[in-house]
């Protein structure tokens, strides 16, 4: 499977209130490392220094301080395409984690609203 659908059946296999995820990644060609990298930026890819993976993906669901799951996506597609071959491992799941969001001086109608989104 391509980096890409092995993406999209993690992602499918995620319960709706997933919040974000973490992913390992390695790539089985060495050579291709750096083209990698420069492309797995984009995602803020973490590398691994002594590590049998070489990168940490960090994806949210619908906010929080990491790539959304479509741009993730669409960087891992772009891999499949220059012909990099890898694999990955989901290692951490959170869910059921809520934003936090000033409600101060808002009408109830907002709220309400903002409930019925979060489905709070």
């Amino acid at each position: 499977m391509s980096l890409a659908a092995d993406f999209q059946a993690v992602l499918d296999s995620m319960p709706p209130d997933w919040t974000d995820l973490e992913l390992d990644l390695r790539i089985d060609d060495q050579s291709r490392y750096i083209d990698t990298a420069v492309a797995l930026s984009q995602i803020n890819a973490q590398p691994y220094s002594k590590s049998d993976w070489q990168w940490r993906l960090i994806v949210a669901h619908s906010f929080g301080h990491a790539a959304a799951a479509a741009t993730v996506k669409g960087v891992l597609a772009t891999l499949d395409g220059e012909g990099v071959r890898g694999e990955m491992a989901l290692r951490e799941v959170r869910d059921g984690r809520v934003e936090v969001v000033q409600m101060w001086g808002r009408p109830e109608s907002v709220r309400e609203e903002f409930r019925l989104r979060r489905g709070l």
